[in-house]
């Protein structure tokens, strides 16, 4: 059985940083398509950052530049480091995946606004992420 465990998580003022960690298990590495979403209170779950098999990642309009995630050497652990954090970026982060691999294999996984969460089937049970102005 696949589990997502995520990490790192807390509360920061405006300007720092943070990073977040999810360790996978109980699945054959690498992971074709997973990343991060986040919703915060009252909101959708949206996309954050992704990575593929190949190592491409695609970043929501609203963290590039300032979020970037990675694999650990034996892929799977996943990585966001969140930098110059905002008020706006508090929400409660969760790890995702999808295990199909469809998403990789059709060419959607780093394609922004192709695809909603509903798309992977497998989470953590996610972190919080507080930022105060």
């Amino acid at each position: 059985q696949v589990q997502l465990v995520e990490s790192g998580g807390g509360s920061v003022q405006a300007g720092g940083s943070l990073r977040l960690s999810c360790e996978a298990s109980g699945y054959a590495m690498p992971m074709s398509c997973w990343g991060w979403f986040r919703q915060a209170a009252g909101k959708d779950r949206v996309q954050v950052s992704l990575i593929d098999e190949d190592g491409d990642p695609m970043y929501a309009d609203s963290v590039q530049g300032r979020f970037t995630i990675s694999q650990g050497n034996a892929k799977n652990t996943l990585v966001l480091q969140m930098n110059s954090l905002k008020p706006e970026d508090s929400a409660i982060y969760y790890c995702g995946a999808d295990l199909s691999g469809h998403l990789f294999s059709s060419g959607y996984c780093t394609t922004p606004g192709t695809w909603g969460p509903a798309a992977f089937n497998s989470w953590g049970q996610g972190t919080q992420v507080t930022v105060s102005a």
